[in-house]
């Protein structure tokens, strides 16, 4: 497998890149969805509500932390999760402008 060259594309490009494969996976778009119906921040209601183990939550949960859609805080021995605010205004910016910036011509392939 080839190495992807980043840095031939710009920091917005790569950085949407990053958010876009995070999200790219049934359960952490299930997680973010859990976390958007909650509105709040969830400790341990991911692994009841998803039926997956802990582990699995866990490992999902920091792909999406470290592309910076969620955030954490700890409260005693558990870690607390819901939206990064900004991060989650940024992407959907982002892919609102992606969206607008196509138009329907009839003359393509």
């Amino acid at each position: 497998m080839g190495i992807t060259k980043t840095e031939i594309f710009t920091a917005g490009q790569n950085k949407l890149a990053v958010q876009l494969k995070a999200i790219a996976h049934p359960a952490r778009i299930a997680i973010l969805q859990e976390l958007i119906k909650a509105n709040t921040c969830i400790c341990g209601d991911l692994v009841t509500e998803l039926g997956l183990a802990q582990a699995t939550i866990s490992q999902h949960l920091k792909e999406l932390k470290n592309a910076g859609l969620i955030q954490g805080t700890i409260e005693g021995v558990s870690v607390c999760y819901c939206i990064e605010p900004n991060a989650w205004d940024n992407l959907q910016n982002e892919l609102n402008s992606l969206f607008a910036s196509y138009t329907v011509k009839n003359n393509c392939c």
